[in-house]
């Protein structure tokens, strides 16, 4: 009997022109982009927050987090489990697209080149199309 590798789900999601991925565990919902207030002082990558079903919720720009500079329709937020962000706080980033949750099998991953961006990127799977860079979300904090 052959033994299968170990799949993980994944939701891959668009910046720009290329395409990310994050652990679907880490997911809560996906929303559409809504009125977002901007907090004075917050950083650069902060867009602002918005009120999801009663708790304020940051809305991080992951475009400015990994030095993306490409424009795009920021059409969609991923809101990701508090209690991978710092503090318990409730955290989404504006995404272009949301495009699927698949499975993805462990000997389709890389490690990522260098250093990783500092634990941001925890792999590359490659496809037949490919490469999906997949990040952790909860390297990145909206303080």
């Amino acid at each position: 009997m052959a033994t299968t590798a170990a799949s993980d789900q994944v939701l891959e999601f668009r910046l720009g022109d290329e395409t990310y991925c994050v652990s679907i565990d880490y997911v809560t919902e996906i929303v559409d982009v809504g009125d977002l207030t901007t907090v004075p002082n917050a950083p650069p990558y902060v867009e602002g927050v918005m009120d999801l079903r009663g708790r304020t919720t940051a809305i991080v720009n992951p475009k400015d987090v990994f030095g993306i500079g490409e424009d795009g329709a920021e059409r969609r937020v991923v809101v990701f489990d508090p209690s991978i962000a710092a503090e318990g706080d409730a955290v989404g980033w504006l995404v272009d697209e949301v495009e699927q949750v698949v499975g993805v099998d462990d000997e389709r991953v890389d490690d990522p080149p260098g250093d990783g961006g500092d634990g941001a990127v925890t792999g590359v799977v490659k496809r037949d199309d490919g490469f999906v860079v997949w990040v952790d979300p909860a390297t990145v904090h909206a303080e």
